[in-house]
């Protein structure tokens, strides 16, 4: 409470402990609460309009702040994706260059032939249609070459197959293969004869088996002749007999 108020309050009780039946000392007091109310309304409503005055701006700024901070947030959350979208993109490109540099180092370390390797020579004869085959242990000169070097080293033939401990060249040849062979009888012992181009024979080979211990059906073949091409069929079927 101001002090002029509490100055009008107190002369009103001193006035009425005065003269209570004073008419005019009733006047003044009706007249001072005519007054006093008059001030509290004024006082009350200056307090309502401050009070009013305080909701409405602190509204304002709430307000304002739930409009600026969703745009916040977006400028945040974009900024974080572009740096999460740099980081993926920096770490695909470092896994690309990592497998190009593998396979770099892939490419440049070549197979190359060891000692144990093998090597077969497959010919095929255009006039016979025989395709001979032959297999060998390689050679030291061509043992740690890579199968660049290998063509180098064997220009007319074709590499059909590569590999450390196993190599496969091939080629055509026009002419005949001269493996044509006929195994026959001859007074009483397996012979092996060879069948030149023009289909004669030329004595190959006469071997020390008789015929007399071969099966009957055996016996029929051979007195026959038995026609077989390429080495190692040949070799097989002496095998068998022996």
């Amino acid at each position: 409470m101001s002090k002029s108020n509490y100055c009008i309050i107190l002369t009103k009780k001193l006035i009425i402990r005065e003269d209570s039946n004073n008419v005019g000392a009733n006047l003044f007091v009706r007249i001072t609460d005519e007054l006093l109310k008059e001030r509290l309304v004024k006082i009350m409503n200056k307090t309502i309009i401050t009070i009013l005055s305080i909701i409405v701006v602190m509204t304002a700024v709430f307000t304002a702040m739930l409009i600026y901070n969703p745009n916040k947030k977006h400028e945040i959350s974009n900024v974080v994706t572009k740096v999460a979208d740099e980081n993926i993109l920096d770490e695909c490109t470092d896994e690309y260059e990592e497998i190009q540099e593998e396979m770099l180092q892939a490419s440049t370390k070549q197979e190359k032939i060891s000692p144990n390797c093998f090597i077969t020579f497959k010919v095929k004869y255009k006039k016979c249609g025989h395709i001979t085959s032959n297999c060998e242990k390689v050679k030291h000169n061509i043992v740690n070459k890579t199968k660049e070097e290998l063509q180098k080293e064997y220009s007319d033939w074709n590499v059909e197959e590569y590999s450390d401990n196993n190599i496969v060249l091939s080629k055509n040849d026009e002419g005949y293969c001269g493996e044509h062979y006929l195994v026959q009888d001859k007074d009483g012992r397996v012979a092996i004869y060879r069948i030149l181009e023009d289909g004669t024979k030329q004595n190959f080979e006469e071997t020390e088996i008789s015929t007399e211990y071969l099966s009957d059906s055996d016996k029929i073949q051979i007195k026959e002749g038995i026609r077989v091409n390429g080495k190692q069929n040949l070799n097989q079927l002496i095998e068998d007999f022996e």
